[in-house]
């Protein structure tokens, strides 16, 4: 196994080793959407969870305080729609490879109102909430670790599989693209070549008749 190939496999490794959960907060108009895109495997559970921030703890959220979020697949089918809540969770198992979108959208307000939003998206591995699952007892968390390490090995092995698949496609589309290529000079050679001789016969006939030859 070659070096650039080992490190490779070394930072795949740790890119799904390492946390892989999409969190965040941030401002949204009412009235306006925002739409969030994560790249997810085929077979690979995901799940997400979103809220509306109370601007003041004390009191109930307003009623202006409303989103309609939608999730979709790249194909654009729905997995999770909602409409005119503050807070929810989805949760789906990807049937094909490819950008899943989920789209917020502030319920449109007079006079405008700012919503603060928090979201999280989790995604393979990460999607399981571990720390629930583990039990008090010794055993039971040795065997939740081994679990977890199980399913950590699971995605690098199915990761591999992927870019493996990926590498192939590429390598095909690059020998196909050669090919395209070398044809292509080809045709131009012999578009060269027939200007060329056509522009020869063209000069040959003209000094004939003038005589010049």
């Amino acid at each position: 196994m070659d070096l650039h190939r080992s490190s490779t496999i070394i930072l795949l490794i740790l890119s799904i080793i390492s946390p892989a959960t999409l969190s965040m907060r941030y401002e949204l108009l009412s009235g306006h959407t925002k739409c969030i895109s994560e790249e997810i495997h085929a077979n690979a559970m995901s799940v997400g969870k979103y809220s509306i921030v109370n601007p003041h703890e004390d009191h109930p959220l307003p009623a202006s305080h409303k989103i309609t979020v939608k999730v979709t697949s790249p194909q654009g089918t729905a997995y999770h729609e909602a409409d005119g809540v503050s807070t929810g969770q989805f949760s789906l198992t990807a049937v094909e490879t490819g950008d899943y979108i989920t789209c917020i959208s502030a319920v449109d307000h007079k006079p405008e109102t700012m919503l603060t939003i928090d979201f999280d998206w989790r995604t393979g591995v990460h999607s399981k909430d571990w720390p629930n699952v583990a039990k008090r007892s010794q055993v039971e968390n040795m065997e939740s670790e081994v679990k977890k390490l199980f399913d950590t090995v699971t995605s690098i092995h199915d990761e591999m599989f992927y870019l493996r698949d990926r590498e192939e496609e590429m390598h095909e589309l690059n020998i196909s693209t050669n090919s395209k290529m070398a044809w292509l000079s080809f045709l131009s050679l012999g578009v060269c070549l027939s200007v060329a001789g056509l522009q020869f016969w063209h000069l040959k006939t003209f000094f004939e008749k003038k005589k010049l030859i």
